[in-house]
């Protein structure tokens, strides 16, 4: 299996469809998006084409392949025009042998890590800063923005495939790489 990764669209309808763009040339079974969907929150300026109907839209039309979790900047009013899940605060996933936290980043991140155990990952969105740091007992990944990077990074996301993370640009390019004994 193939999952991709991502956070932080933040209604930027540009790159939402480059992101889209992105998964279909990745092939990947199902795309894991972090949160922060549809508003870019009173700290992010505007983002290029900031159009949320737009994004609820595309967003909607790719229902069956998305695995979401509540950013701070998504409510209830964002899940009555979604048709997908978007409200849970974290979602476990167990995929390869890996098992991953994965949650926005502002509840549960490496200031606040959840109930985890050895090897496990707390996957994050939230700063916009795609980041893998290994602690003693587990692993902190951050995929990034997808919208607006921040900390000289890019628009990306990751992918996993065979226990191997992989950070990228929204052309594809491999930023950062991280393999996960299993």
């Amino acid at each position: 299996m193939k999952l991709m990764i991502a956070s932080d669209i933040h209604g930027s309808a540009y790159y939402c469809r480059r992101l889209f763009e992105a998964y279909d040339r990745e092939q990947a079974d199902r795309l894991v998006l972090l949160g922060d969907l549809l508003y870019h929150g009173p700290r992010n300026d505007l983002p290029r084409d900031y159009a949320p109907k737009e994004v609820l839209a595309l967003l909607n039309a790719r229902k069956d392949s998305l695995l979401c979790v509540r950013g701070n900047c998504d409510t209830e009013v964002d899940q009555m025009v979604l048709d997908f899940p978007i409200l849970a605060d974290y979602a476990l996933l167990s995929i390869d042998g890996v098992t991953m936290y994965a949650t926005h980043g502002h509840i549960y991140n490496p200031k606040k890590v959840p109930a985890l155990c050895d090897g496990d990952i707390l996957l994050n969105g939230h700063t916009h800063v795609p980041k893998c740091i290994e602690y003693d007992n587990y692993i902190y990944m951050n995929c990034g923005s997808v919208s607006i990077p921040k900390e000289d990074s890019w628009h990306g996301y990751m992918t996993l495939e065979n226990g191997v993370f992989l950070w990228k640009d929204l052309d594809g390019a491999e930023k950062m790489k991280k393999t996960i004994d299993r």
